[in-house]
């Protein structure tokens, strides 16, 4: 239920075990998904983790941009430029990450799940009843109550508004665990990155949010902002009033938007975080992707997260299968190895969110970064080895860089 990235990589997933399923979702692709549009390196690997063949098939998509790396913009204006790997050649290289319209990558996805006679896909088909029957199973129906499809096992993966998520496995929305975002589409925005480096910049009068800007093909820009909702609340913020103020008044931006145009309304969404653990699956059925909650709490990443756990779905399922088994306890696998998986890269996203609490540390780590080469590496290493990246969380680290 959901031919999102976490949906459709279950449903590629159980067709390369030749398991066949049905894939539903309430739109007709290609469609268009508010979000950053961001594609990182694990993006990349769960595509070669479908079809080897995938990552260079995406690559020769006109719609994609390859991009090299991310600028950090501190409270301070000092820029930290961390490309995803060190020393990197673009004529020998293959891109770590991509920037894509959710429209054309979800729909790349879907056209690869077209060619797979294992998966049958219902497009326009929106379910909104889900009754358990005696067996376990669920009757799915629609919003005129007909039962479309009696299901022994629902991979759920329609997203963070999922009705399922919270009707059936109990998934309450919790504010510091909500991120609220807003994007838009601008055109011709100035200085963007010649290598498509994505920019996060992490104002000092609109912290502990970020305003981003990713490049996008054509001359086009992601251009949003993101922020916690209980801060959202708390400091009672109206994100559209903040995200054009600091487009009309930042210096920076003044300059870079003066020539730009918007293009289309701006549009908000939710993030589910995966910043605290969850159950997520129960008596046949599992969660996947942003209606389990597993979106990284200080990048918003959530696509590479959602692929992640309908390839571990899809593991669980033909286990399921194979001793028709489909109860919590068993499904509970699902949850070990998802969170085996993100548990440890999640906890240590949580922490570099809760950094933006000291605008000064973030301030120093930057300028310290952009005048020493070896800081500057470390940095760019920690986005790939999760281990190195274990530093940030020590006083230590924190105590060398600022006494040298």
């Amino acid at each position: 239920m959901g031919a999102g990235p976490g949906g459709a990589t279950a449903a590629l997933h159980l067709a390369n075990k030749g398991i066949p399923s049905l894939l539903i979702d309430k739109a007709i692709f290609p469609r268009d998904k508010v979000c950053g549009d961001a594609l990182s390196g694990k993006v990349v690997n769960e595509l070669r983790r479908i079809a080897s063949e995938l990552p260079a098939l995406f690559s020769q998509q006109q719609e994609q941009l390859p991009s090299w790396g991310i600028h950090f913009i501190s409270p301070g204006g000092q820029q930290l430029s961390v490309p995803f790997k060190y020393n990197y050649n673009k004529v020998q290289d293959s891109p770590a990450g991509y920037i894509s319209k959710r429209m054309h990558f979800d729909n790349f996805l879907i056209e690869q799940v077209r060619q797979r006679p294992e998966v049958q896909l219902w497009e326009g088909v929106e379910l909104t009843q889900y009754e358990r029957q005696q067996d376990g199973s669920f009757i799915l129906s629609g919003k005129d109550g007909q039962p479309l499809v009696q299901a022994k096992l629902l991979i759920a993966a329609n997203g963070a508004q999922s009705g399922f998520a919270r009707h059936v496995a109990q998934l309450q929305q919790e504010p510091e665990h909500y991120c609220a975002g807003l994007r838009a589409y601008y055109y011709n925005v100035a200085a963007l990155d010649q290598d498509n480096f994505i920019e996060l910049h992490f104002f000092k009068d609109f912290l502990p949010g970020y305003f981003w800007i990713f490049p996008l093909p054509n001359g086009h820009a992601n251009v949003g902002v993101g922020m916690l909702s209980s801060a959202v609340s708390k400091k009672k913020v109206n994100l559209k009033k903040e995200m054009l103020r600091m487009i009309a008044t930042h210096p920076e931006l003044q300059k870079r938007f003066a020539n730009a145009q918007l293009i289309d309304d701006i549009k908000g969404y939710g993030l589910p975080l995966g910043s605290k653990k969850r159950s997520i699956s129960g008596d046949n059925y599992m969660l996947v992707g942003d209606a389990g909650a597993l979106i990284d709490p200080f990048t918003g990443e959530g696509i590479s997260n959602a692929m992640i756990s309908g390839r571990w779905a899809a593991e669980q399922a033909a286990a399921c299968l194979q001793v028709q088994n489909f109860s919590a306890a068993f499904m509970q696998k699902y949850d070990a190895a998802v969170y085996n998986r993100l548990w440890k890269e999640l906890k240590l996203s949580r922490k570099m969110q809760q950094l933006l609490n000291y605008p000064w540390l973030f301030n120093q780590v930057a300028s310290k970064a952009s005048k020493n080469k070896a800081l500057a590496e470390t940095i760019s290493c920690m986005f790939n080895d999760l281990d190195l990246r274990e530093r940030l969380k020590q006083p230590s680290f924190y105590l060398k860089l600022l006494f040298n």
